[in-house]
């Protein structure tokens, strides 16, 4: 089955979902947790209808926080918010609620899909997926080893949110982007990696001797906001992957429960972990 909302597309079998006809990246739960909830749009999913449907009754893992991290995805794929949603909205207690009009292939839905000009389309899905093989090449060729002698690379993995409140997962996973941002910008000497499938993998089954083979970075960025006795607070980890050795770790504490002020912490402490661990030493 082909679902079709918006600007997406989603096919139910290869678990493929699509924006404006190219491929956007989602790991497997995350797309099996979407599956479910366009199968039923307009009503509740549970959080155990979830959880089966996912992982299965057999399977034992963290769900809150799979579940948690599987929501994440969902959004940062469609660029949806939790506050603010236009596709899944959250019911409190109770589970979740796909709410955008969704179109089934086949089917005559407020948006049915154009099937005139055939060739058009496919022209377009031909040269969508060449521009996608020049980028995975050039990644390729890039991740394996082929960057400048003296251009050291930094991984940043994406941050946890070990609170168990969903409301901050879209903002601590949008504090690794920023970082990324930030970090591409700092110096010429660096490069960043942050969207590689392996690093947006949560904290309970990411290996990071798997990230340095997969990756090839010479360092990784971790961080996870978590709820402490006397309030939250942000734990920062700068790493050298090729011995695994904390470089750097600091406790940011968090003043207001909207996160204010956590955002400019979190990338000043990781610019100046950079600075201090790898910039600084390459001038010497």
């Amino acid at each position: 089955m082909i679902y079709r909302f918006g600007v997406f597309e989603f096919d139910d079998e290869t678990k493929e979902l699509r924006r404006n006809g190219r491929a956007t990246a989602i790991e497997p739960q995350p797309a099996k947790a979407l599956a479910l909830l366009l199968s039923r749009p307009g009503d509740i999913v549970t959080r155990e209808e979830l959880r089966d449907g996912v992982w299965g009754k057999d399977t034992h893992v963290d769900f809150d926080r799979g579940l948690a991290y599987c929501l994440s995805q969902i959004r940062a794929a469609l660029g949806d918010s939790g506050d603010n949603p236009r596709f899944v909205q959250t019911i409190p207690k109770k589970g979740f609620k796909f709410i955008a009009p969704v179109d089934r292939a086949g089917a005559q839905g407020p948006n049915p899909k154009p099937t005139a000009r055939p060739e058009a389309w496919k022209i377009g899905l031909a040269v969508a997926g060449f521009v996608l093989f020049v980028i995975f090449a050039f990644t390729r060729l890039f991740l394996d080893g082929e960057r400048s002698a003296d251009q050291v690379l930094i991984a940043v993995s994406v941050f946890d949110n070990e609170t168990g409140n969903i409301q901050y997962d879209r903002p601590v996973a949008g504090l690794s982007d920023l970082v990324v941002e930030r970090l591409t910008k700092l110096d010429p000497r660096i490069a960043v990696i942050g969207n590689a499938a392996i690093l947006r993998q949560p904290r309970n089954i990411r290996n990071l001797k798997s990230v340095a083979a997969n990756v090839k970075a010479d360092y990784v960025l971790l961080g996870q906001l978590q709820q402490g006795e006397s309030g939250l607070r942000f734990i920062t980890h700068f790493i050298r992957l090729k011995d695994e050795t904390h470089l750097k770790a600091n406790r940011l504490t968090v003043a207001e429960p909207n996160l204010a002020g956590l955002e400019a912490a979190v990338v000043e402490e990781f610019e100046r972990a950079v600075r201090e661990h790898v910039l600084n030493r390459q001038a010497n």
